[in-house]
Formats: C-alpha cells, structure tokens, sequence
C-alpha cells in the first residue's frame, strides 16, 4: 500500500463537502451544476473540491456532448477501506487483550485463601 496516494485520500475525505459530493454521486453521475445545488458555494468552490477529489483519484471526469458529468471511482476507496479494516482490526485484538489481562486480574483478587 502507497501511503503517499492514502495520504492524498485522506486528505481529499477530510473535508465535508467534499464526502457529501462523494455520496451524492454515489447515487450516479452528476455535472457541476447539479453538485453545486445543495450546497451554499459558487460554481468556482465546487470546481476547488472536484479537483481535489479527481486528484485523489475518487472521481473521474466523463464526456458527454457539451457536459463533463462527474462520477465516482469506488474502487479508489479501496486501499482506504483495507487500511481501516486494519486498523480496526489492531484495536479490537488489542481491546480484546486488554479485556482479558483485566478479566483475569480481577479474577486474582477475589479469590479466598
């Protein structure tokens, strides 16, 4: 695994609108006209996120007559969700160690002579 292209990844999902612009075209593609319509920001802000997202490698660009529709790359989240599984996967064995170690201890001291 890249962590440079995590990095990237990470940093492009750091932001709201931005995740909000990846679940929307979750539902399918959409231009930026129709991504800039549920948020408070100028056409230019929104062209600011999508090229952090196509930067990060999350969306891609299509062409279709005189629009650019945007669509999302899911299996760019990949590498993100491996991570985490990961991650998550440290930490519940480490809890599940500590849980243990704490069960056992416990245990010692309750014990009569």
């Amino acid at each position: 695994m890249e962590y440079s292209r995590l990095d990237i990844k990470f940093a492009a999902l750091a932001d709201p609108t931005r995740r909000a612009i990846l679940a929307r075209l979750a539902r399918g593609e959409a231009s930026v006209q129709e991504l800039c319509e549920p948020f408070a920001l100028s056409q230019p802000a929104i062209s600011k996120h999508l090229k952090v997202l196509e930067h990060a490698g999350l969306i891609e660009a299509g062409q279709s007559a005189q629009r650019r529709p945007r669509r999302l790359k899911i299996e760019a989240l990949d590498d993100v969700a491996e991570w985490m599984n990961a991650v998550h996967d440290h930490w519940a064995e480490s809890f599940d160690r500590l849980d243990a170690f704490l069960k056992s201890n416990t245990d010692k001291g309750t014990e009569t002579p």
